[in-house]
């Protein structure tokens, strides 16, 4: 009967490692697709992916889940703040046509 071998808690103590390092210094792949007949573009995609820690990518100067309505509740407040303030315009213009009237 063999024994069970140590290695698995060494792998994942590598793994995690290696995760640490790449959130925190970050990695970029990046890679571009292009379907071209006779010399005219029919496709081009470009692809960019950044795998960072939030500190990190905040660093770089990459926020854009803050103003995310989906992503922040705080951004969401501020969209319906906007809202609220556009329809209290337009109600107030409303009522001014109707007195004017």
């Amino acid at each position: 009967m063999a024994t069970p071998k140590m290695m698995l808690a060494t792998e994942a103590t590598n793994l995690a490692d290696i995760l640490e390092r790449v959130l925190d210094k970050g990695i970029v792949i990046a890679g571009d697709i292009r379907i071209q007949l006779a010399d005219v573009d029919l496709l081009n995609i470009k692809i960019r992916l950044l795998v960072a820690s939030v500190d990190k990518a905040m660093e770089m100067g990459i926020n854009w889940w803050q103003q995310d309505s989906y992503l922040s509740t705080k951004a969401k407040e501020t969209e319906i703040e906007k809202e609220n303030v556009a329809l209290k315009k337009r109600l107030e213009r409303l009522e001014e046509k109707i007195k004017a009237k």
